[in-house]
């Protein structure tokens, strides 16, 4: 069973930057012993839930939608059970609920249908 917990949303301006944490918890220490990979997620109003960033426990692999690709990078710090999300040259149209997310087959993939474990989501808005 594993708990996370996203923060650092908020609104900015197109063009700023900001960098999102998923804090990865448990009641079980031995969860910490298992490998999963991280997505990060997003969902606009009227929208579909779209992959955008995920890494695998081993810190390597990241890969990326092409809609962030160049502007947002994935990084993890296993020691503190926390991954970052870094968005540079944000636009509006990436105004979304962020959430990330785990999967515990550990495998590179942005598909949701594969992920085990969502955090509560975090609210992204950039608009002037």
């Amino acid at each position: 069973q594993l708990r996370l917990v996203e923060s650092g949303g908020g609104l900015v301006q197109p063009g700023e930057s900001l960098t999102l944490s998923c804090v990865v918890a448990s009641e079980y220490p031995e969860d910490f012993g298992e490998y999963y990979t991280i997505g990060w997620f997003r969902q606009a109003p009227g929208k579909e839930r779209e992959g955008i960033a995920c890494i695998m426990d081993n810190g390597d692999n990241a890969r990326y939608a092409d809609s962030v690709e160049g502007r947002f990078t994935v990084s993890r710090d296993n020691a503190n059970n926390t991954i970052y999300l870094h968005m540079n040259s944000l636009l509006p149209e990436d105004t979304a609920i962020y959430y990330c997310a785990a999967d515990l087959d550990d495998k590179n993939r942005l598909i949701d249908l594969f992920y085990d474990y969502w955090g509560q989501g975090t609210q992204v808005t950039v608009s002037s």
